[in-house]
């Protein structure tokens, strides 16, 4: 029974690849193009090294974040059908600017 809820625990973990990483650095994403599988759910781990906050924002991918300076925050998206999925940094939207590819 134990064995059994362990694994029921631990199912909606393994639904999702690896984890993915961003860098919000000089208010610039890092890399400004990620390429993720398509048609899987992935955990997007998102570093502000900046002092300043700013907000990760994509309306292809319906997410917003607000990320504190000098911290992370995790975003889920997914599963994606293959494409180009545009985001930006909201506070600084000149320069903070990417895209998530689904192949």
């Amino acid at each position: 029974m134990k064995r059994l809820l362990l694994i029921a625990l631990l199912l909606p973990f393994s639904a999702y690849a690896a984890d993915y990483m961003l860098t919000i650095k000089d208010h610039q994403f890092q890399p400004a193009e990620l390429t993720v599988p398509s048609g899987t759910k992935i955990k997007l781990l998102i570093e502000n090294q900046d002092a300043a906050p700013e907000e990760f924002d994509s309306y292809p991918l319906n997410r917003e974040k607000v990320i504190a300076g000098h911290s992370s925050a995790t975003i889920y998206i997914g599963p994606l059908t293959p494409g180009r999925y545009p985001f930006i940094g909201e506070f600084h939207a000149t320069t903070a600017q990417g895209v998530i590819v689904a192949q």
